[in-house]
């Protein structure tokens, strides 16, 4: 009896064993307002609930900085996340250092992807994605939500102003125009954050829009803060604040930002498509968004997130995040994270699917953005990237508050920033054959 109990005992170990869930945890962050994270954890359960063999814990990570620095922990541990859905600009640094899995071998093997090359691969989503999601031709991050900056501006301020609300600005010239009418006592013409992150996003935005790059998007080793371009959009926001006075002095953040739209305290601001559907929830009054407005041409930078797999995960955790990759990033998941944020579905196929066309009509606003994607570029992506950005960003801020001059500030910006890229440089590009 004793034997046959053991050996019962041990077939019921062996099989519990053999259906055991895969264990994984999902870092991510929430960038913007709203209520992103109780989705997340509802699309979280759903998953674990049509994934018997699969069990996912969502684990809020704050922003996209903190979930970076959060997941670098993770991995020096030996503990790394399953999957992590990390700031898209961030991916080409966890290449360069060996810290996010190359998919390429998980795309040609997995059911869904049997067979596809990267490029193959890369298909199912927009062009302007692209750039921050490969590097060197191998895939390192699957978009999952995506986002490029748009002018939001009060209908009522315009007309009380004298401008056409359904003809926005679409130029520097009509821009400034536009906003010294809207300039009133207790309303300014225009504000956009100030902070990390989102600052270098911005000014990203106006240094393509004045015709230029402000890095390599083909190489991670340089940046262009000294450029005609770059300094020309410093200079734009400069003149904004200390010159046409259109713009308070020093640096808000996008709850300040978007509580003054709220109450008609600034008549525009800039802020990401990633921002609709909180304001489209709390804005009273009637609203519209735009194009970034263009000096030369139209142009924006791609933001959001991709979804990585980070280095020292097990053979079944990685193959189980593939499959939570692959279903957060099909057409039907990405098109209701999308409808419920207002990022826009990286998928092109989310958009022929009816929901999406319905909610496009509804909400044309979310229209704008998707148009905007003709005229997207890759986002700002470099070796030590975090700090190369906030070298830019430092400069930016200390114009914001009248502390230094647009040149004198982007001199200082680029000198930092060249010092912090100097060792990849030394790896690469100055890195000679014998």
């Amino acid at each position: 009896m004793r034997l046959l109990h053991a050996a019962t005992l041990a077939m019921t170990l062996i099989t519990g064993s053999a259906q055991a869930a895969t264990e994984l945890d999902l870092f991510f962050p929430v960038p913007v307002q709203g209520k992103l994270a109780n989705e997340m954890q509802r699309l979280i359960e759903q998953f674990d609930a049509t994934h018997p063999d699969i069990h996912v814990t969502a684990v809020y990570t704050g922003s996209y900085d903190d979930t970076n620095l959060k997941t670098r922990a993770a991995i020096q541990a030996g503990r790394p996340p399953g999957a992590v859905i990390m700031s898209a600009n961030f991916v080409r640094e966890y290449a360069i250092n060996g810290d996010a899995i190359p998919l390429d071998s998980i795309i040609a093997n997995g059911a869904e992807t049997k067979g596809q090359t990267p490029a193959q691969f890369m298909d199912r989503f927009w062009p302007a994605l692209r750039i921050n999601a490969m590097e060197q031709g191998h895939v390192y991050g699957v978009p999952f939500h995506n986002s490029t900056p748009l002018m939001y501006y009060s209908v009522d301020a315009f007309k009380d102003a004298g401008l056409d609300p359904e003809h926005p600005p679409a130029t520097w010239q009509e821009w400034v125009d536009a906003l010294r009418k809207l300039n009133r006592p207790g309303r300014w013409g225009v504000m956009f954050p100030g902070t990390y992150d989102y600052l270098g996003w911005i000014v990203s935005g106006l240094a393509m829009a004045n015709g230029g790059e402000y890095y390599n998007p083909g190489y991670g080793g340089e940046v262009y803060y000294t450029a005609p371009s770059t300094v020309g959009a410093v200079t734009l926001i400069d003149k904004m604040i200390h010159t046409w006075k259109v713009m308070p002095e020093g640096v808000s953040d996008a709850n300040a930002v978007t509580t003054a739209f709220f109450q008609g305290r600034t008549a525009t601001m800039l802020l990401s498509t990633g921002s609709l559907s909180f304001v489209r929830d709390n804005m009273k009054t009637p609203y519209k968004v735009a194009f970034l407005p263009r000096q030369l041409v139209n142009a924006a930078p791609i933001g959001g997130a991709s979804l990585i797999i980070p280095r020292g995960n097990s053979p079944e955790r990685q193959a189980a995040a593939w499959t939570l990759v692959n279903w957060l990033t099909s057409p039907e998941i990405a098109g209701g994270w999308s409808r419920f944020t207002g990022y826009f579905a990286p998928r092109i196929a989310a958009y022929d699917m009816p929901e999406m066309k319905t909610y496009l009509a509804e909400h044309p606003d979310a229209k704008v953005a998707l148009d905007q994607l003709a005229y997207a570029r890759g986002w700002f992506a470099t070796y030590n990237v975090v700090g190369v950005r906030k070298a830019m960003e430092d400069g930016v801020q200390a114009v914001l508050s009248g502390k230094a001059t647009p040149e004198a500030a982007m001199a200082q910006a680029q000198k930092e920033a060249e010092a912090l890229l100097r060792p990849y440089v030394e790896q690469t590009a100055l890195k000679l054959p014998n």
